[in-house]
């Protein structure tokens, strides 16, 4: 096997440059080959910025709010997108982590639900979704009880992946511990899932009809810190982020863990923040007290750029999305090769 390019690699935290300004939860990223990126937005919907710099906000809805007030309505009683994706024809599929439900948002702001419960009951806390190349739709909700910050507790694992083809919607791996992003290997034959309070990365082999299958965990049992999310580069290393802590990790495919950014360092707040969820009394104010200077609560890795060499880190708490060169490029996401030809597949 030829070296692994990222054996000898680091981020310097100096070396990091910014795209985007005043953003509001720039959560999840999405790229396009000529440059483009699509950031979600906690006033209810997305941020499209061009390669020029040139954004726009295009919101869910009639009205977009301008108070500080409007906004915090929204946030914890209404719209808050989460984790996105791009449909076939190129719209935005969002799962929405306020409404609890999976949506689908054109690229003027027209939006529609397209889930928004399964077995007849609602779905949940919605984090993520990933559309396959068979254009089926995976979704990840990290928990079935309201109250988010009792469902972060080390005995509390009620998250679950959902798939929905032509069948409809169907609960396909249960019992996960705060499920979160969602990955597919190269040839789509293994489905890898962060498990955020579980602190760990657990895969399953994919079966024809979508059901899961050799459920175990990828890379280190526990990371000793939550995980957010995950991306693959075309070498077969699987990035992701360890929030809170904000940290830049990869797992490489022998299973070795290796931290390529650090923006915490061992901080006091961190370590606080890791004792009180092992004794089940984590708080909002241990979780604000964590977070470091360049993209708080790192929660993101988008590989971008015409030679997806670009990694774009999302975060909960940032305004601004900072970004590195990569050794090494992105794995292609489905949308990316027919994108660059002029058409979404």
């Amino acid at each position: 096997m030829r070296p692994n390019p990222i054996d000898d690699f680091e981020v310097d935290l100096a070396s990091l440059k910014s795209i985007g300004r005043d953003l509001h939860r720039p959560e999840c990223i999405l790229a396009e080959a000529d440059g483009t990126l699509w950031s979600a937005d906690a006033r209810g919907g997305v941020v499209r910025i061009a390669a020029d710099g040139t954004q726009t906000l295009i919101a869910q809805g009639d009205a977009v709010p301008t108070s500080a007030t409007e906004q915090f309505k929204r946030i914890v009683k209404e719209t808050l997108p989460n984790g996105m994706a791009f449909a076939r024809n190129g719209d935005i599929l969002i799962a929405n982590f306020g409404t609890d439900r999976l949506e689908v948002m054109k690229r003027t702001g027209e939006s529609e639900v397209l889930y928004d419960n399964v077995d007849g009951k609602p779905l949940g806390r919605v984090n993520f979704v990933l559309r396959d190349r068979r254009d089926r739709l995976w979704l990840t909700v990290s928990t079935r009880i309201p109250d988010l910050i009792k469902s972060m507790t080390p005995s509390v694992r009620d998250g679950y992946i959902a798939m929905a083809d032509g069948k409809g919607l169907r609960i396909v791996a249960d019992g996960l511990h705060f499920t979160n992003e969602i990955r597919f290997d190269a040839k789509e034959e293994w489905l890898y899932a962060v498990e955020t309070c579980g602190m760990r990365v657990t895969r399953f082999r994919v079966a024809a009809d979508g059901a899961l299958t050799e459920r175990e965990t990828y890379g280190p049992d526990n990371h000793g810190a939550m995980i957010d999310g995950i991306a693959f580069d075309s070498f077969g290393n699987l990035w992701g982020t360890h929030i809170f802590t904000d940290r830049i990790f990869a797992i490489t495919p022998k299973g070795d863990l290796r931290i390529l950014l650090d923006d915490d360092r061992g901080s006091e707040a961190g370590r606080q923040l890791l004792r009180a969820y092992a004794e089940e009394r984590l708080t909002p104010e241990l979780m604000l007290a964590c977070g470091g200077t360049a993209a708080p609560w790192m929660a993101s890795v988008t590989f971008g750029g015409p030679d997806l060499r670009n990694v774009y880190i999302g975060s909960l708490r940032g305004t601004t999305i900072p970004f590195f060169r990569s050794p090494i490029s992105g794995a292609a996401p489905v949308h990316w090769k027919t994108e660059r030809s002029g058409g979404f597949r």
